[in-house]
C-alpha cells in the first residue's frame, strides 16, 4: 500500500523567506509589480519587520524581512530563481510590462532554457525572477 504525500510531509504550510535591505521597494517590486497580495507581516519583532507575500489561500508564500540594524544579503548566483509558470502568454506579458514600467527590464537568462518561453527579470536586490509561459 503507498502512502499518499502528506504521510511523508505532513506540513501544514510553505515559505521561503529572506532578507532585505530594501524591504518596502521589495514589497513594491513583488505586490505591485508581480501581482502577488499581502497575507501577513509584522514590525519590530526582535528587530525584524517582515512581509508574507503569496497567491490567495494558497499554503506556500514568500516572506521577506528587515532588521532595523540593516543584513548584507547579497543576491545569489544568477541561477537562484522564482520561476511563475503562466499558462496565459497575454497575462503573463501584462506582468512584464508593469515592470519594465517600473524600471525593472528583461535580464539575460544564465541558464538558456528560460529564454525560450520566459522573461527573467532581476528584483531590486538582484535576486532573479522567471516569468514562464507554460
Amino acid at each position: 500500500m503507498s502512502k499518499i504525500w502528506s504521510e511523508y510531509l505532513p506540513v501544514a504550510q510553505f515559505r521561503v523567506a529572506r532578507p532585505t535591505n530594501q524591504l518596502q521597494k521589495v514589497v513594491e517590486f513583488y505586490q505591485d509589480g508581480v501581482g502577488l497580495k499581502v497575507i501577513g507581516s509584522f514590525e519590530g519583532h526582535s528587530g525584524y519587520d517582515g512581509i508574507m507575500l503569496g497567491l490567495p489561500d494558497a499554503s506556500y508564500h514568500l516572506e521577506f524581512t528587515q532588521h532595523v540594524d540593516g543584513s548584507p544579503c547579497p543576491a545569489p548566483t544568477k541561477d537562484n530563481l522564482f520561476v511563475f509558470y503562466f499558462p496565459d502568454k497575454d497575462a503573463r506579458d501584462t506582468i512584464v510590462k508593469r515592470l519594465n514600467l517600473m524600471g525593472y527590464k528583461e535580464v539575460e537568462p544564465e541558464n538558456p532554457y528560460w529564454k525560450n518561453n520566459g522573461v527573467t527579470i532581476e528584483d531590486p536586490d538582484g535576486w532573479r525572477i522567471v516569468l514562464q509561459n507554460s
